[in-house]
């Protein structure tokens, strides 16, 4: 018995430091929580409104699952899917969606669910995407854009100092 074990014990510490080597087995990262989606979106839907503007408006995980959606009063429904799919895209690139409007006539840029014009904003802290936010209704996409990153800038301080 002594030396099978003795075996054993060297096979698993050999097959423990492979493992270990590689790396971890599991993968951890870090999420919006609801609350702090809530907030980018409420934040983003008074910013347009206070511009006399009614939008559609999407937070997405970092997976581009939506996590809050809002639609003011009077916005059209097709904003909600609009919003959505710029929060999409801007998950999925990490990027603004400003910054992809050059691939939107693309094999890529025809992928159902992206929509690469401007009004969708990544929310990243320390170089960690976390999410996305999407915003439509504006008469531009400058504007979309810039009711998105108010949202994104009302918690950015919270987030960089590790507060939910």
């Amino acid at each position: 018995m002594g030396k099978w074990f003795l075996v054993a014990l060297v096979v698993g510490m050999v097959v423990f430091s492979e493992v270990e080597a590689a790396g971890s087995l599991t993968v951890s990262f870090e999420r919006l929580s609801l609350e702090t989606a809530r907030r980018i979106a409420d934040t983003a839907l008074v910013d347009c409104r206070e511009k006399g503007i009614q939008i559609g408006v999407t937070v997405v995980d970092r997976d581009g699952i939506s996590q809050v959606v809002l639609r003011d009063s009077i916005a059209p429904r097709i904003a909600l899917e609009i919003s959505r799919g710029k929060a999409y895209a801007a998950a999925m690139f990490g990027v603004p969606t400003s910054e992809l409007g050059n691939r939107a006539d693309t094999p890529i840029g025809r992928v159902p669910g992206l929509v690469m014009s401007a009004g969708g904003v990544p929310v990243q802290v320390g170089g960690t995407l976390l999410g996305a936010v999407g915003v439509s209704g504006a008469p531009s996409g400058e504007i979309d854009e810039a009711c998105a990153r108010a949202g994104v800038e009302a918690v950015r301080d919270d987030l960089e100092l590790g507060d939910d």
